[in-house]
């Protein structure tokens, strides 16, 4: 006998069953709570995306970063480690404004990430330009393939 079949699997997520939440209880109210949404969703924890990609002679990662200034933005290398870590906050144009909703998330992160063996540490170089964070990890040359010619005795 087959259990699932006509049945749909799907993930869970807390903040749909919240929303549900909030509409089922704002309906009983005649409002929704969206306050309380707002507060869920900033207390969540800000992860920002990344892109790694590797080719021939470097690594590079690509790190979003929308709303964040290069100054709030730190690049170290530690014990073999990349260390990424900066801090996005919210601010109001006015001081006396009234915040309806609040979905973006603020705070701050940090991601740490393991260095490949053939990465040169001491070469490693950022830019920042449009919201993207971009990070160089250079590989070390005698890391790289090269081609040996071969001799005919």
């Amino acid at each position: 006998m087959n259990l699932m079949h006509g049945t749909t699997v799907s993930s869970w997520d807390p903040f749909r069953d919240l929303d549900e939440f909030s509409r089922r209880l704002g309906g009983f109210f005649g409002r929704a709570p969206a306050k309380a949404v707002a507060d869920a969703a900033s207390a969540a924890r800000w992860v920002p995306a990344v892109d790694i990609v590797e080719s021939k002679d470097a690594y590079s990662i690509a790190v979003e970063l929308p709303g964040i200034e290069r100054e709030q933005v730190k690049v170290s290398v530690e014990d073999g480690s990349l260390i990424i870590e900066g801090e996005r906050r919210f601010a109001s144009e006015e001081k006396d404004a009234k915040v309806h909703r609040v979905e973006r998330v603020y705070g701050s992160f940090r991601r740490v990430f393991r260095m490949p063996e053939d990465a040169e540490a001491s070469k490693v170089h950022a830019e920042f330009r449009a919201g993207v964070l971009q990070v160089h990890l250079p590989k070390r040359p005698e890391s790289q393939p090269r081609q040996i010619e071969v001799k005919v005795n």
